[in-house]
């Protein structure tokens, strides 16, 4: 029973960004995924990521948290980011809950904060001190409040807060979902039910999306035991259960932590699921129907790339013009830069069909464009190489061999695609990349190919010394 309580747990506490529709139609550009990286202090806190197309994430800011708590237990999970109608309000609630930070999940589960963690901004980048809202103090027997979002109802002209409490049902463990009316997230009105499995099954993540198909306004998908998807044509009026995702072979078993996104340009939706019994991470699973658990449909592979943090239980913001140059603006990827070789001036790193080589007069120009970012394993001084043109995807070795390859948030894949920055081999004032799990290689051109090689010689020296140029 522990171990089951323990899976759900580790589904829910992630993060989720909640969006109201605005009142007026909006044209999207981009998307904007909020989420939380693991159990540390530093790993339980607000990060950022964004893509172009919704499927490939580069993350914000270099890899590093962009808002951080200070009050509670001074850690965050599960953040939702919900945006007013209008579209001048935003504000960040999250779960208060820090694991391995002075609590453990029994603790969290059975005496943990009644209270979220929010902030306030005006433009999505300039967010205010935190404060803590009490959802499940007036609870009786509540626990915990974990893994909040929120959604605007038109029907009563506020916002449906709701959250996921234990309320022990005959000694047992019973996490349900909960809300409560608001306008600000300062004050809330009395917390009900909202929904509650039979027997002992838990219910923690839940996330609701305005789709109007298969003849409902509301879709909603809860990690139950299943993914169970539900419809209604009223947040707070009755759900009809419309099936879950056990046909394409996606139970309650392999994924968890679900996040909607629809498609800026066209009528398609991608539901991201947590692959947490493989540890894998995130993976899309596509539909023009999301009423109908008969219309999802898995990815194609190499079709999606979730860049180098782990990222757990997000939720994914649209981002008008205007929302994304801000949020670029303030928390900007890394510029893009190209490595030029130094015993073959004409030539630079390049990607080819996943494959590294060094060419001349590359087409199209941003196969040898790459941004250099905080190494994926961590350490000072360290780099790894993100393409531009593939965002997510990095250099990385693998049987001393380079490939260009998605990020699959492994330590493995960190280690591989992480390298010292040093003077170079051949010229101190050029660069060389020494390998972080293999510290006696670096990287180097032979026959001009990309390889990891033991230095020993003045070809080899060359061979491994580039330049960093714009």
């Amino acid at each position: 029973m522990k171990a089951r309580v323990l899976t759900v747990v580790v589904a829910v506490l992630l993060p989720l960004i909640v969006v109201a529709a605005p009142a007026q139609a909006a044209t999207y550009t981009g998307y904007l995924m909020a989420h939380f990286t693991g159990e540390s202090s530093e790993g339980q806190q607000i990060y950022l990521s964004h893509s172009t197309d919704g499927l490939r994430w580069s993350d914000l800011n270099n890899g590093a948290p962009v808002v951080r708590t200070t009050i509670g237990t001074r850690g965050v999970r599960d953040p939702a980011i919900v945006r007013s109608p209008a579209g001048d309000r935003y504000w960040i609630i999250a779960t208060d809950l820090c694991i391995g930070c002075g609590q453990d999940w029994n603790a969290a589960i059975n005496n943990g904060s009644r209270s979220l963690v929010v902030w306030e901004s005006a433009d999505l980048v300039t967010w205010s001190a935190p404060w803590l809202l009490n959802v499940a103090g007036a609870i009786p027997d509540g626990r915990n409040a974990w893994a909040p979002e929120a959604i605007w109802n038109p029907d009563t002209g506020d916002y449906v807060l709701y959250w996921a409490t234990n309320v022990p049902q005959n000694g047992a463990t019973k996490h349900r979902i909960y809300y409560a009316r608001t306008s600000n997230f300062r004050s809330i009105g009395t917390p009900a039910p909202y929904i509650t499995r039979p027997g002992a099954q838990e219910i923690i993540d839940t996330q609701i999306v305005e789709s109007n198909t298969g003849g409902y306004r509301y879709v909603r998908t809860s990690g139950d035991g299943q993914i169970t998807i539900e419809g209604s044509n009223s947040i707070l009026g009755t759900w009809t259960t419309l099936g879950d995702l056990s046909g394409i072979g996606l139970t309650g078993a392999q994924v968890e932590g679900p996040m909607w996104t629809k498609f800026n340009d066209r009528n398609e939706w991608a539901l991201y699921l947590d692959q947490y019994a493989s540890g894998r991470g995130y993976l899309p699973v596509l539909t023009t129907h999301p009423a109908s658990a008969t219309a999802y449909r898995l990815p194609s592979s190499g079709s999606y790339a979730m860049g180098g943090t782990r990222k757990r239980h997000g939720t994914i913001l649209n981002l008008t013009v205007a929302e994304q140059s801000r949020v670029l603006a303030r928390w900007p990827s890394a510029p893009v830069n190209r490595l030029q070789s130094y015993n073959a001036q004409d030539r630079y790193v390049r990607h080819i069909n996943l494959d590294v080589r060094i060419d001349a007069n590359v087409s199209p120009a941003a196969d040898a464009q790459f941004r250099i970012v905080a190494g994926l394993a961590g350490g000072t001084g360290t780099v790894s190489f993100e393409s531009v043109n593939y965002p997510g995807y990095y250099l990385r070795h693998y049987g001393f061999d380079f490939q260009l390859a998605p990020g699959d948030g492994s330590a493995t894949f960190a280690g591989d695609a992480t390298f010292r920055r040093v003077a170079g081999l051949a010229d101190a004032s050029w660069s060389s990349f020494q390998s972080y799990n293999y510290p006696d290689r670096y990287l180097r051109h032979s026959n001009y190919l990309l390889r990891l090689d033991p230095i020993t010689d003045a070809t080899g020296r060359a061979d491994a010394t580039f330049r960093v140029t714009s």
